[in-house]
């Protein structure tokens, strides 16, 4: 299938258990899955699908679970699964072949992000689908800058990828224009989780690539622009602004820390009105 004839993308969150396995923050909330552990009063899938669902740049919203079931029980997601905006496709056991499944049939652009972002926003929607277009981007990857991810809660975020210019984090949303730009993913599909298999990641994206990606050599675009020649399509890092959409839920910490952002953004929401 094509792109939507509205311009809008197609969005597909990953709500699976990872492996099949349940989450020790699911665990400790009494909950089946992670998407389900409560985050400032709201279980986090609903975070993410709000956002989702108050953005004019998104139509459908796929939602990747092993049980459709998990989705029908919260209240908060009956009216969008009456209306068909919001569709449970079957996950599997792994990332990679989850996002597979879930983009068969889906109209492109596709958007694709995490149940425990719960942080993202409709502005940062939309600023990762502008970046993406004023890139001619055929794949992207949402980062943000370190001083915007400090600037939105000091313990945000640990961990960054560091470059020549600048240090990084990833806000655990990607964007693929069209099918022929799944063949980035095609490469992974054996390969679960990256990290544990080292040979598998530089059989795809070559040995000097990696090496540079993972001690700052030169910029973020250089590299990613090697990426791009390695798979011989454009993949871009869209930057965003707003820094808090690094701050994914995987930990007590940073349950704690995005409960505070969200408390915070509610505060001036309120002062706003």
């Amino acid at each position: 299938m094509g792109g939507r004839k509205d311009g809008r993308a197609t969005a597909l969150v990953l709500a699976g258990k990872r492996d099949g396995a349940t989450d020790p923050l699911a665990l400790e909330a009494g909950v089946t899955h992670k998407c389900l552990v409560p985050v400032a009063g709201q279980p986090m899938l609903i975070h993410v699908i709000d956002a989702l669902a108050a953005s004019d740049r998104i139509g459908e919203i796929r939602v990747a679970i092993e049980d459709p079931a998990v989705l029908e029980g919260l209240a908060q997601l009956r009216g969008l699964i009456a209306t068909g905006r919001l569709v449970a496709v079957a996950a599997r056991p792994n990332l990679v072949d989850s996002v597979l499944a879930a983009a068969d049939g889906a109209a492109f652009p596709l958007l694709i992000t995490t149940a425990d972002n719960v942080l993202l926003t409709p502005p940062a929607v939309a600023e990762m689908l502008e970046g993406c277009k004023a890139q001619g981007a055929d794949a992207a990857v949402a980062f943000t800058r370190r001083e915007s991810v400090l600037a939105a809660h000091p313990e945000g975020q640990r961990k960054f990828y560091r470059f020549a210019e600048d240090s990084y984090s990833n806000c655990n949303t990607y964007w693929l224009k069209d099918r022929a730009a799944l063949a980035a993913a095609e490469t992974f599909r054996s390969g679960g989780q990256f990290v544990k298999h080292p040979l598998r990641i530089v059989g795809a994206f070559g040995l000097l690539n990696l090496i540079r990606f993972r001690f700052g050599l030169g910029t973020l675009a250089a590299t990613f622009a090697r990426f791009s020649r390695r798979f011989r399509m454009t993949i871009a890092p869209v930057i965003l602004s707003d820094g808090a959409v690094a701050i994914d839920v995987d930990n007590a910490r940073t349950r704690s820390v995005a409960a505070d952002v969200l408390e915070q953004r509610a505060v001036m929401m309120q002062a706003a009105e």
